[in-house]
């Protein structure tokens, strides 16, 4: 035998509030619909579901029976209705994120834990990956969105780019290294000093390559290379080495690692961070939120950044 699943929840509903107007009121129902629907439970059955003659209603054991299981399941379904309302929201289902290791690690996973403090139920699977493997991912569906350092140039036709944060690289050093005692840094300064190498397969190197020639040292000594950022910064941290890294993960790292920038101009690429997704093509809806939040975040980031730099000019 088959119940109306619908006619269980009205008879929770009668039951939880005593009556057949009250239950119609708060299912938004006519009297008389409500009644009908029990007329045709109690038909579908064989059996009454409230004991006659009694006011206010009482329902018979099998009635009682009946309405707990329709209020679970009224239960259910207003947390399914619940839940595609969230989802619709974007507040709640699964967001694919790809993006560059030393960004992803350095600035945006503070993000994503803030935005996941904001909304837990929106799952974030990461990856990492440089422009050729994100491409191909948001590409074959297998990504919602990519966040990477950009040129304009570099953006393919079927994707849009959403800049947030202008690039700026860096020569970062731990605290108290010896050249942050001095007041000009030349080349024959930085000379004796080993590098930390980001992967070499990464922009961030060649990017290295490019600062360190733009300085004039265009041969330099590699001691520590390919690692992830965390092995990057402790290996910083605890030696007199040297690097190139964005401005913005050294300005997040120095919360956690005693990090500081040399005073000493570099050339860097025509870059920004930004976030890459595929022109027309429709994401889950928790895309716009996390995208939305990103973009406020790198705002807020990049005031920060300007008011830090602002005040070490006027300390200089």
């Amino acid at each position: 035998m088959k119940l109306d699943s619908e006619h269980l929840e009205i008879l929770a509903v009668i039951v939880e509030k005593g009556g057949l107007t009250e239950g119609a009121d708060v299912l938004g129902k006519s009297q008389p619909s409500v009644s009908r629907s029990m007329a045709l439970l109690e038909e579908r059955i064989g059996l009454p579901l409230f004991e006659p003659g009694r006011r206010p209603l009482r329902p018979t054991e099998l009635g009682a029976s009946l309405a707990r299981l329709g209020a679970k399941i009224r239960s259910a379904n207003q947390e399914a209705s619940l839940l595609v309302q969230r989802f619709r929201q974007g507040l709640a289902g699964r967001l694919r994120v790809g993006g560059s290791p030393i960004f992803m690690d350095g600035v945006v996973a503070t993000m994503v834990a803030e935005f996941q403090g904001r909304h837990s139920d929106v799952q974030i699977d990461q990856s990492y990956g440089y422009l050729d493997q994100l491409e191909t991912g948001l590409r074959n569906g297998g990504l919602d969105v990519a966040i990477l350092p950009l040129h304009p140039a570099q953006v393919p036709l079927d994707m849009e780019f959403t800049p947030l944060l202008p690039g700026n690289n860096v020569i970062a050093c731990r605290a108290g290294h010896p050249l942050t005692r001095r007041k000009a840094i030349t080349l024959a300064d930085i000379e004796p000093y080993a590098w930390i190498a980001p992967p070499a397969n990464s922009p961030l190197y060649r990017d290295l390559q490019r600062a360190l020639k733009s300085i004039g040292q265009e041969e330099f000594r590699v001691n520590f290379s390919g690692g992830t950022l965390a092995s990057m910064q402790s290996v910083l941290a605890g030696s007199d080495a040297l690097t190139v890294l964005p401005y913005s993960v050294v300005f997040l790292s120095r919360r956690t690692v005693p990090l500081e920038v040399l005073p000493l101009k570099i050339d860097h690429p025509d870059r920004q961070l930004g976030f890459l997704t595929v022109t027309d093509r429709q994401g889950p809806p928790a895309v716009r939120q996390f995208t939305g939040f990103l973009a406020a975040e790198f705002q807020r980031l990049q005031a920060r950044i300007e008011h830090e730099q602002k005040l070490t000019l006027r300390r200089g």
